[in-house]
């Protein structure tokens, strides 16, 4: 079975005419999980990095295991407002409205190279505030990996200089 299979689509959500690929029934199936991560994993294989960067919520459900099947850190992208020592922090543009993410100033260490994993690319939002705090801090995103990505809303232009890895493609 494809991964795709095991995403639930759920239109209308959360307002009319989008249609929401739910991950929650992909998690519940453990060989889906599985086979997920390890597909993540492998889109990183020959790439040279440091540490793996997710956004909270659904991206630590896949950056955490990258990392650690990687031999590599791990640092969370957290919202506002969530971390407890000094950070640094950008809003971005959602698809739905503006929000703010911070990293902990002293997570990075200047020429660090560094992976973004989350579970979806959108309109590339997300991932754009990470790489420009990467880059404040000194550090460079060598690449970014996705479990899907919606091909539609052309996210991989807000990310030109950057590769970009998506198990799961939406058209």
């Amino acid at each position: 079975m494809d991964l795709k299979d095991k995403i639930r689509s759920i239109e209308d959500y959360p307002q009319k005419g989008v249609i929401f690929r739910d991950i929650t029934t992909l998690l519940k199936d453990a060989e889906g999980l599985k086979d997920a991560v390890d597909a993540i994993t492998a889109s990183l294989a020959d790439v040279s990095f440091d540490l793996v960067l997710s956004p909270e919520s659904r991206g630590f459900i896949f950056g955490m295991p990258v990392a650690y099947n990687m031999g590599k850190g791990f640092v969370p992208v957290r919202k506002a407002g969530k971390l407890p020592a000094e950070t640094i922090s950008k809003e971005y543009e959602l698809e739905y409205g503006k929000a703010t993410i911070e990293i902990h100033k002293d997570a990075i260490k200047p020429g660090q190279k560094v992976v973004i994993v989350d579970d979806l690319m959108a309109t590339g939002g997300t991932a754009k505030a990470i790489m420009e705090m990467v880059e404040e801090m000194g550090a460079e995103v060598v690449a970014s990996a996705f479990l899907i990505e919606l091909d539609f809303l052309n996210g991989r232009k807000a990310l030109p200089d950057c590769r970009v890895e998506a198990v799961i493609h939406y058209e």
